[in-house]
């Protein structure tokens, strides 16, 4: 699809989280028991190049605290049209990051925990947005074995390869981030997060990163 077919102002928006995307977020990436107060997030639209250099809209739900932010990076991505496979809610895949991940999904709000943990990532306050996530998987050493997630990204885990969907420091995709604010998760010691970008401070902890 042409620019023209979109009005492309129009086409980056954000608003407060209505009953009709709480209904599809409901018992999803918002659990039922969670107290969280869906005043603090925006539903986004957004429009990004695919991998075939058509244009697609995308969604995304993040903090009101990043709303303007991230609606200027993906206007900067558009513009120097960076591929980006889709961007989907996580809900579109029951919230379940694995699957997500698994199709190269790029998202952010999901209120859940970091993985073997009872810390909530910073994916559950929005602050968190993963990019390709097939192509820049989480590595991580546990007890002696690497962990790479998505599994189907284990390919991808060796970065010395030439790829063209790798996120690369100084790269659009990382500057549009980092001149923001954000952190990106390639640039940890004990770990390595490719997808992952975060606004504000990273939740430290001895078993997993923050992305899972």
């Amino acid at each position: 699809m042409s620019e023209n077919s979109f009005c492309i102002e129009d086409s980056f928006f954000s608003s407060p989280i209505t009953d009709s995307i709480k209904q599809r977020i409901w018992n999803k990436s918002y659990k039922a028991d969670s107290n969280y107060d869906l005043s603090n997030l925006r539903y986004l639209t957004v429009l990004h190049y695919t991998f075939e250099q058509t244009i697609c809209k995308g969604e995304l739900i993040v903090n009101k605290r990043i709303a303007a932010l991230t609606l200027d990076i993906f206007r900067e991505l558009f513009e120097s049209k960076y591929p980006i496979q889709q961007i989907c809610l996580v809900d579109d895949f029951d919230a379940d990051d694995d699957k997500s991940m698994a199709a190269n999904n790029s998202s952010a709000f999901n209120y859940r925990f970091i993985d073997s943990t009872t810390i909530l990532s910073n994916h559950s306050e929005g602050l968190a947005i993963d990019i390709n996530p097939l192509y820049n998987p989480y590595i991580k050493e546990v007890n002696g074995r690497i962990r790479i997630l998505p599994a189907e990204g284990a390919c991808y885990a060796d970065r010395t390869q030439n790829h063209p969907y790798f996120i690369r420091k100084g790269d659009v995709c990382y500057n549009a981030f980092i001149s923001r604010g954000f952190s990106w998760g390639g640039d940890w010691e004990d770990s390595k997060d490719y997808q992952h970008f975060e606004y504000g401070m990273r939740k430290e902890t001895p078993y997993e990163s923050d992305c899972i």
